[in-house]
């Protein structure tokens, strides 16, 4: 016998339902994309042509996050501004602004918050249980703590390496390598592969 089981009551099950993916953007911004910043990753340039088509077959299923300096400094934070004072600036500094060409990736108000991981209520509000695409920077740091995070919450989660910026190539690639032990959770992908993903809904 083949086709779905039965229900109980004796008809076919119904189908899975489907959703849209969302691309989720990690960190556009100046603090990580420019060249003379401490943090200005240089792959950068190359991984936000990528971000770009990404965003366009996402078709304003886009939430792009930023990281900002607000963390209590009561907590390891504080040690962790110690050892990078250039970033130790308000909030409203320019340092953390979305980079120009990032600004119009979302109809949606930007995620803000004080953690390398993005991953959480606030996203998940948003997106609910529907598959996502992940891209930024940096690859090492914000990207790997959503990821992981995303992975333990049950999320189904594609990461475009060439659409991710890693504080260089050496580890970007030890990221990349990271992540790919987390199938089914976290997929590693190109963007090739995820633009189909994004044009059209996928089963829950």
């Amino acid at each position: 016998m083949t086709g779905a089981p039965p229900s109980a009551a004796g008809s076919p099950a119904p189908p899975a339902p489907f959703a849209a993916p969302w691309l989720v953007v990690i960190d556009p911004q100046n603090i990580f994309a420019a060249p003379d910043s401490a943090w200005g990753s240089p792959m950068f340039p190359d991984a936000f042509v990528n971000i770009r088509r990404l965003a366009e077959a996402a078709a304003g299923r886009v939430l792009v996050t930023r990281w900002l300096p607000t963390a209590d400094r009561r907590t390891s934070w504080g040690g962790y501004f110690a050892a990078w004072p250039f970033a130790d600036k308000p909030a409203e500094d320019p340092l953390y602004d979305l980079v120009p060409e990032a600004r119009d990736l979302s109809p949606h108000p930007t995620l803000d918050l004080p953690t390398f991981g993005k991953w959480g209520p606030a996203l998940e509000r948003i997106i609910g249980s529907a598959p996502v695409v992940l891209a930024g920077v940096s690859t090492d740091c914000c990207v790997i703590s959503t990821a992981l995070a995303a992975a333990d919450a049950g999320a189904r989660v594609t990461i475009a390496a060439d659409a991710c910026a890693g504080s260089d190539p050496a580890n970007h690639a030890a990221a990349i390598q990271v992540m790919s032990l987390y199938p089914p959770q976290l997929t590693i992908a190109d963007t090739a592969t995820a633009l189909p993903l994004l044009s059209s809904p996928l089963p829950l």
